[in-house]
């Protein structure tokens, strides 16, 4: 099964919950965590992995051939990045807007264009305590996310039970974690701003057609608008995690839920039995 762990904005508990989500769920069966906010992975920092494999990620971008450019222009026209532009007898490549689709190099008639590749990440997977791990990291710089992502969860094991611990907000790098997943955790906080974001959201998900349930984190503080607003869209709030001083010093200290407070385990397994029966709802209908 694999399961997005989302919130629409940071600061939520998003990784507090995927974290001790998988680490409960590690003592029962396979279990892997990807980390794919890739621009500012964390996950590492509260499970402290052993990393035994580092692998670069690269995308493909063009290379002008000057002797055989024609500089007709087709390529740059055919360019939906404005990642080639022609000036007159100058063709010039911007590597950091190329997106590798290769429609610059299918239209030119000249057969001017190849192909070479740049590195933009790496991705890192390791282990601890019987929980597989990886996670990727953006070069510093680079705008785009995706194809590190994309790298991320080809390390998804279809064996295990793989939980993508997703970037913030409601962006193309979020919907490139949970597309395809079989059902995404909305982590959110009952304040105005949690449920603004929680929104979006919930409008994500149901637009890329994947199943979600909310975890409300720092319940008991704020409002009930959060509650209002999932009840009145019939989303499921699987579990309510209190507004508790001891939480949030455990997570300065860089420990997880489960590891300061091991009653949680068996709280977040009941969470996922939940997600599992929801999600072959969602898969049937």
């Amino acid at each position: 099964m694999n399961l997005a762990v989302a919130s629409g904005k940071g600061g939520t508990g998003k990784t507090l919950v995927a974290t001790s989500l998988a680490l409960s769920l590690s003592e029962l069966g396979p279990v892997q965590l990807l980390d794919c906010d890739v621009e500012e992975p964390n996950a590492h920092i509260l499970l402290r992995p052993t990393i035994d494999s580092s692998e670069p990620v690269t995308v493909p971008v063009p290379v002008v051939d000057k002797e055989r450019c024609t500089y007709c222009g087709l390529c740059a026209e055919a360019c939906a990045y404005n990642a080639i532009a022609v000036a007159g007898s100058i063709a010039l490549v911007f590597p950091e807007l190329c997106h590798g689709c290769g429609a610059c190099s299918y239209v030119c008639p000249k057969k001017a264009i190849s192909e070479t590749t740049r590195e933009v990440g790496v991705v890192e997977s390791g282990h601890v305590d019987g929980l597989r791990f990886g996670h990727g990291r953006l070069n510093v710089g680079e705008a785009m996310a995706a194809p590190v992502i994309r790298a991320v969860k080809k390390l998804a094991d279809p064996e295990a039970t793989v939980i993508f611990d997703a970037p913030p907000g409601t962006s193309c790098p979020v919907v490139e974690t949970v597309r395809g997943s079989d059902f995404c955790l909305l982590v959110t906080e009952p304040t105005p701003f949690g449920l603004n974001d929680l929104t979006m959201a919930v409008e994500v998900t149901r637009e890329i057609g994947v199943p979600c349930g909310v975890v409300i984190n720092r319940d008991g503080m704020g409002d009930d608008r959060v509650s209002e607003f999932c009840a009145r869209e019939g989303i499921p709030v699987l579990l309510r995690i209190p507004f508790d001083r001891r939480i949030a010093e455990a997570y300065c200290r860089g420990e997880t839920l489960v590891a300061a407070m091991p009653s949680w385990r068996e709280a977040f397994r009941k969470l996922f039995d939940e997600i599992r029966t929801l999600a072959a709802v969602g898969s049937a209908a």
